[in-house]
C-alpha cells in the first residue's frame, strides 16, 4: 500500500519513467518467448502501455477528444515488439533493441503528454513533438509492413491489414496538427484516401517480386509522402520548396522498389 500511495504521488514524467522501465523488462522478457506466445504477449504489452498513459494523464483527458492519443503508443509497443521475431535470436541485439524500444517509448510518452495539454492550452514544444511523433509514426509503419509481409498471409489479406494500420496511423498523425474534436470529420476525410491508396499499392505489391524490405521502405516512403503533404497543407506550408521535398522522397521510394526488384535476371 506504501508503494502504491508513493507511486501516485508521483510527478507525471517520473510515472513515465516508472512504467517505460517495467514495459522495457516486460519487452526484454519476451525476446525469450517464440510463435503465438510472442505474439500474444506483445498483445499485452501494448494494452498495458496504453492503459497506463491513459491513467497518467487522464486529467489532462477530461476535456479533450483523446482516443487517437492512444493509437501510436499501442501499435508502437506492438510493433516493436513482434520485430524482434524477425533479428537475430542474440543477446546483443535484444540488449540493442531493448534499449531502442525504452528510448522511443519515453520519448513517446513525453509527445502524448505535449499532445494531452495542448489540447487545453498552448505550448511552445508542440512542433518539437509533432517532428518526434511523425518520426516514430514512419518507424512503427516500416516494422508493421516489414512483419506483414514476413508473415506469409495469402495475398488478398496484407493489403486490408496494412490499409487498416495506414488510417490509424493517419488519423492520429493528422490530429496531433488539429487537437480539435470539431476536426474529427476533416482529419477522417484526409485518411481514407492516403490509406485506400496506400492499400491498392500494397495489393500490388503482394505480386510484385520484391523482398520484405524493399516492400516496407516503398510503403513508408509513399505513406511519408502523402501524409507530409496533408500536414503542410493543413500548416499552410505547402511551398514549392516543400512540395519537392516530397515529391522527391517519393520518387525515390519508386526508384528503389525498381532497382531492387527481383526480376530473376
Amino acid at each position: 500500500m506504501r508503494f502504491l500511495s508513493r507511486l501516485f504521488r508521483l510527478s507525471k514524467r517520473q510515472k513515465f519513467v516508472v512504467v517505460v522501465f517495467l514495459l522495457t523488462v516486460a519487452f526484454f522478457v519476451s525476446g525469450y518467448f517464440q510463435g503465438a506466445t510472442h505474439f500474444l504477449f506483445s498483445l499485452g504489452i501494448a494494452f498495458v502501455s496504453v492503459a497506463s498513459l491513459y491513467l497518467i494523464l487522464r486529467e489532462d483527458l477530461k476535456h479533450s477528444f483523446y482516443y487517437p492519443l492512444l493509437i501510436l503508443p499501442f501499435l508502437y509497443t506492438l510493433s516493436f515488439d513482434i520485430f524482434l521475431l524477425l533479428i537475430p535470436a542474440r543477446l546483443i541485439f535484444l540488449l540493442i533493441s531493448t534499449l531502442l524500444f525504452a528510448l522511443g517509448l519515453y520519448s513517446l510518452f513525453l509527445t502524448q503528454n505535449i499532445f494531452a495539454v495542448s489540447s487545453i492550452r498552448t505550448i511552445s514544444l508542440l512542433r518539437s513533438a509533432r517532428i518526434v511523433s511523425f518520426v516514430i509514426t514512419i518507424v512503427v509503419l516500416f516494422f508493421l509492413t516489414n512483419i506483414v509481409f514476413s508473415l506469409r498471409l495469402p495475398f488478398y489479406i496484407p493489403p486490408f491489414i496494412i490499409g487498416i494500420v495506414v488510417f490509424l496511423l493517419n488519423v492520429q498523425s493528422l490530429w496531433v496538427y488539429l487537437l480539435d474534436k470539431s476536426y474529427v470529420k476533416d482529419i477522417v476525410s484526409y485518411s481514407l484516401p492516403i490509406s485506400f491508396a496506400i492499400f491498392q499499392l500494397a495489393f500490388v505489391l503482394t505480386l510484385w517480386p520484391v523482398s520484405a524490405s524493399i516492400y516496407s521502405i516503398f510503403l513508408t516512403g509513399i505513406f511519408y509522402t502523402y501524409s507530409g503533404l496533408s500536414h503542410a497543407w493543413i500548416e499552410k506550408r505547402l511551398f514549392r520548396g516543400i512540395l519537392w521535398e516530397y515529391i522527391w522522397v517519393g520518387f525515390l521510394s519508386i526508384f528503389i522498389l525498381l532497382v531492387f526488384s527481383n526480376w530473376g535476371i
